[in-house]
């Protein structure tokens, strides 16, 4: 069974930074893609990026955050981050990460229904 814990979430101003950090219980990436959700009450969850790596690593991007945000992985800590740069009121919401094992040769895709393992969240607040 994975297990995945999300941390690093906070309140912090607009054009500020922060970093998520995924830590995952399987030791191997190879075997799962993670992707970074988020989700404001009342509104759809949205799938803002994910990673995995089949040989090398494949990164994908909501355009929403494209430019602002980078998901990098930690092999040795067993961790996916998340790090928010230039954040707005707008990114407010509760963040998610989220693992699936189905195989995408050279491609992460962040459709929500393919994510069968899902961390706890972690409340990030962009405000003045």
């Amino acid at each position: 069974q994975l297990q995945l814990v999300e941390s690093g979430g906070g309140t912090v101003r607009p054009g500020g930074s922060l970093k998520l950090s995924c830590a995952y219980s399987q030791p191997s990436l190879n075997t799962y893609t993670i992707g970074w959700f988020r989700q404001v009450p009342g509104k759809e969850r949205e799938g803002i990026s994910c990673i995995s790596y089949s040989g090398g690593y494949s990164t994908t991007y909501a355009d929403s955050v494209k430019g602002r945000f980078t998901i990098s992985h930690d092999n040795a800590k067993n961790t996916v981050y998340l790090q928010m740069n230039s954040l707005k009121p707008e990114d407010t919401a509760i963040y998610y990460c989220a693992a699936h094992g189905h195989f995408f040769p050279g491609v992460c895709r962040i459709a929500t229904g393919l994510y069968g393992w899902w961390g706890q969240g972690t409340q990030v607040t962009v405000s003045s």
